[in-house]
């Protein structure tokens, strides 16, 4: 089938970039960049403006971006274009199609609604007419299933739900984790680390719906602290919050009692108590920035699993954020809606992966100067 081979070449050509010489891979990653922030800026602004915008821009960002940064960048653009076309072929293979009624509409009807929707029977055709609104119009299409919506109509407004909620869930698991892992690690086999390895080994092994399920019963039900459901206060924020938070947090405490363990065991952390400071500010000044280096590399999968976390919490807790998009696009086969919220989140992912890129490079020196 040609889309498999298609899907395979552009896998392939992905892997190819990790061979590319670094120079070569530092102006590729700054090329692309400004490419897709020219896409953006074309229809505001114009062609020629936003020529002259992204010129420079690729050039500064050749200059002052770290290689590591620029290296994931070079993966971005190609690995989003993969995306769209496997993810187009998998709603292709699905049973089922946009148009499937209960009863079933005559062949004429059908055709006439492809044709206005832009649904064609082949996946490699809908690929092609995808990707020419997305970069020619710079439009995620119409929603297929909500008549006079555009999918940027649908999307726009549950985005900030998504992202306040996942800001607040990141936010929470560090700060839960970072507590718990360095209290773990400066106080080996005692009573605090074993407690809080326990804690992290239940959150670890407790999937977040079940751990949902159950702060539904004690926060709302039993103590009735908190709404059970919905979204419109601040109140209503926090139990999904710490439903996507804790499984995060119980594998951030464990890499941040690992980190504490191996640093408080440096010399330098010995030099710094024979000056004569306190426990404390040994590990605030001098051993919190080398510990937390594993907690601050797993923060880009840990973003990624509570953006995708948010499928199933968003609707658990009736949330109404881009997670209920992508269940219901699914369900009704809208593959505009579909589409649009997958590339949404797989920006997001990647955003959160080069900002780790940067803390990583201004945390550790090594990553600066690595060529």
């Amino acid at each position: 089938m040609i889309e498999a081979f298609l899907a395979v070449a552009m896998l392939l050509a992905i892997a190819s970039i990790a061979l590319l010489p670094h120079d070569a891979t530092r102006v590729l990653g700054a090329t692309l960049l400004a490419a897709l922030v020219f896409v953006f800026l074309r229809h505001p602004i114009g062609d020629a403006g936003a020529l002259l915008v992204c010129a420079p821009f690729a050039a500064g960002l050749w200059w002052a971006l770290p290689p590591s940064v620029l290296r994931r960048v070079s993966f971005m653009i190609p690995s989003l274009l993969l995306l769209i076309g496997v993810t187009t072929w998998l709603m292709y293979m699905a049973p089922g199609n946009p148009f499937a009624q209960e009863k079933a509409i005559a062949p004429q009807v059908e055709a006439a609604l492809r044709a206005q929707y832009g649904v064609p029977e082949s996946p490699l055709a809908f690929f092609q007419i995808y990707m020419e609104r997305l970069l020619v119009d710079g439009s995620l299409g119409p929603a297929l299933k909500v008549q006079g919506r555009s999918v940027l109509d649908l999307l726009l407004p549950a985005l900030p739900v998504s992202l306040g909620l996942g800001g607040l869930a990141l936010f929470l698991a560090v700060a839960i984790g970072v507590v718990l892992g360095v209290s773990a690690g400066t106080r080996p086999n005692s009573w605090a680390d074993h407690a809080s390895m326990g804690l992290a080994l239940v959150g670890i092994s407790l999937p977040n719906f079940v751990i949902g399920a159950g702060l539904m019963i004690v926060l709302a039900l039993w103590l009735d602290w908190l709404p059970v459901a919905g979204w419109g206060g601040f109140r209503h924020v926090w139990m999904p919050a710490l439903t996507l938070a804790l499984p995060h947090a119980a594998i951030i405490a464990r890499l941040a009692r690992t980190g504490t363990l191996e640093v408080m065991q440096e010399d330098w952390i010995r030099t710094a108590r024979a000056k004569g400071l306190s426990e404390a500010q040994v590990v605030s000044r001098h051993a919190l920035r080398v510990a937390v280096l594993p907690v601050v590399s797993y923060l880009g999968p840990a973003a990624a699993g509570i953006l995708t976390g948010s499928f199933v919490v968003e609707t658990l807790f009736g949330i109404p954020g881009m997670g209920q998009w992508f269940v219901k696009g699914a369900i009704n086969r809208d593959y505009g809606v579909v589409l649009g919220t997958a590339l949404f989140y797989c920006g997001l992912i990647t955003l959160f992966n080069l900002a780790v890129d940067l803390a990583l490079a201004w945390l550790d020196p090594r990553v600066r100067e690595a060529t």
